[in-house]
């Protein structure tokens, strides 16, 4: 037990004395801070460096509103604080200090504490270096990106001593490729070998711009061995993180191509069972969209304090809203127009005019901005290339779902019976009891049931707006044609071969003549193939 009180004691004497010297830097920072309003520009850096030294919790609450413009001081007792101006256009203050809030005043009264864009750089950097130390491992995280693209070697030294003490295997290999990027470009020939070596398989832009950068530093015509060997290690190196950057970039192209093919699949499925059922082209399948869409904007403004919910209310009640509509359109005017497609088509075109009207007259011909939920906000990073944005993919599950559903009420319920009996042999069907009438308008309701659930999905991508139907209405009959009239899996497999075909053209192509192209092999398909991927069956196909 005598053996343990000395080594006892030490400790405790190396805790107050950090602690006094804790304590000493944080004194000093009311005197650091008064310094403020009479410090000259050019003397202004190393004053900023001193008070981030202190390390003190009230170093953020300085240095940000300093960068920011919002550091003033009182001109009668030279008391420096943070200011926002109120309603009553006041400047209200805060002491930078205490945090304690100090009477509102007008602006004759305060003179802001002068910077300027060096000095805004250099607090962005104190500050990001402050972040190293932060408990919250997605804020050291964010640090050390900004460390990554912009060094300084404070941050530098930071990371060299936290680098074995950081538990986060994310944090601890960022603050690895930092120290090797360093030792790339100020080590010696054998270290900047053993650096290009290890950055092989990182993808942040700044370490393949380090290594380019070195590898143009090194002379063309290098006679040493060593030097020889860095530039082949380079080049290869720089190579590799091409080839994976060219791999990760193709399946971004495709992931945005499923994207655009899940919307093209809402767009087109109720379309195809219309279609296949009915034989009806429905120039108005657009507005049953923008019905959609205009339902979820309705809901955001009916609920607003329910935005995260506001999607969730939408899809049924968009259902309900086009389906409703679309089932007024059968009984009104396409059952009696059965039989003569140039009139239906001419109908239903006449439709989507009265109905774009209406909204322009009910909302206005402005474009309406549907909020994101937060849940459906940011992306699901998966590297420093490929990134997954998290509306994209609840829509590609959301289509999917909605796709599946379907398929399972046409296959495994007496309405998908009648639809199929209808959509094979009217006729039969009719002899067999089945009312053909009722089930042309409760799949005609279903099909704009479903265009309106695509609305709610297409408020998420774009503006709400009149128009909004008929950007997708030719993309859709494209779909139902290249897939198979009235064929679901068909609509399916075109609407994601479309949407995927179109992507991976567009980088090097342009978006333009890669819907060209689409559009020109689709027509010599069809010229193949006049019924589509997976033709319907049945008499009524012959």
């Amino acid at each position: 037990m005598l053996r343990l009180f000395p080594l006892l004691l030490f400790f405790v004497m190396s805790f107050n004395a950090s602690a006094a010297v804790s304590e000493t830097q944080q004194s000093a920072l009311p005197q650091l801070v008064e310094q403020l309003p009479n410090t000259k520009l050019n003397k202004m850096a190393p004053l900023i460096e001193q008070i981030a030294a202190t390390s003190a919790p009230q170093v953020r609450a300085i240095l940000q509103p300093l960068m920011d413009g919002e550091l003033y001081y009182l001109k009668t007792n030279k008391r420096v604080v943070s200011v926002y101006k109120n309603e009553q256009k006041q400047y209200q203050l805060t002491d930078v200090l205490s945090a304690e809030a100090l009477p509102a005043v007008k602006k004759s009264a305060i003179k802001k504490v002068r910077t300027n864009n060096r000095l805004r750089g250099q607090i962005r950097d104190l500050l990001a270096n402050l972040d190293l130390t932060n408990a919250d491992t997605d804020i050291r995280i964010a640090a050390l990106k900004q460390l990554l693209d912009n060094p300084n070697q404070a941050g530098l030294v930071a990371v060299n001593k936290l680098i074995k003490a950081e538990k986060d295997e994310d944090a601890r290999e960022l603050m690895s490729v930092i120290l090797l990027i360093e030792q790339l470009q100020t080590g010696s020939i054998a270290e900047k070998l053993s650096a290009a070596k290890q950055l092989s398989n990182r993808l942040e832009p700044t370490v393949k711009n380090a290594l380019v950068k070195q590898l143009g530093s090194l002379p063309s015509n290098a006679v040493d061995a060593q030097t020889k060997e860095l530039k082949t290690v380079l080049s290869n190196t720089i190579d590799s993180i091409e080839q994976q950057a060219s791999v990760f970039s193709l399946a971004e192209n495709l992931f945005f191509g499923l994207s655009l093919g899940s919307v093209l699949l809402l767009a087109a499925i109720g379309l195809a069972i219309t279609f296949g059922v009915m034989g009806v082209i429905n120039m108005a399948h657009g507005e049953m969209m923008m019905l959609g869409a205009y339902t979820t904007y309705v809901i955001q403004q009916t609920f607003p304090n329910l935005i995260e919910y506001s999607l969730l209310m939408a899809v049924p009640a968009a259902f309900l809203v086009s389906g409703f509509v679309g089932v007024l359109i059968e009984r009104g005017v396409i059952r009696f127009l059965k039989g003569r497609p140039l009139e239906t088509l001419l109908a239903t075109f006449g439709i989507s005019l009265i109905l774009q009207q209406l909204v322009r007259s009910v909302f206005s011909p402005l474009n309406r901005q549907v909020e994101a939920p937060q849940w459906m906000s940011g992306s699901l990073e998966i590297n420093p290339i490929l990134s997954l944005t998290y509306n994209r993919l609840y829509i590609i599950l959301f289509a999917l779902m909605v796709f599946f559903s379907l398929l399972m009420i046409l296959k495994n319920s007496s309405l998908g019976l009648h639809v199929r009996a209808v959509s094979q042999n009217r006729d039969m069907a009719r002899a067999l009891s089945v009312k053909s009438s009722w089930v042309d308008a409760i799949t005609f309701g279903l099909g704009s049931g479903i265009a309106g659930v695509a609305g709610v999905a297409l408020s998420q991508l774009t503006n709400v707006g009149p128009n909004l139907g008929q950007a997708y209405i030719i993309d859709s009959f494209l779909v139902v044609v290249f897939g198979g009239v009235g064929n679901l899996w068909g609509t399916l497999v075109a609407a994601m071969t479309m949407g995927t075909f179109n992507k991976i053209l567009e980088p090097s192509m342009g978006p333009v003549l890669a819907n060209i192209i689409v559009l020109v092999s689709l027509v010599l398909f069809i010229q193949k193939r006049p019924k589509g991927l997976f033709p319907q069956k049945g008499r009524a196909a012959e």
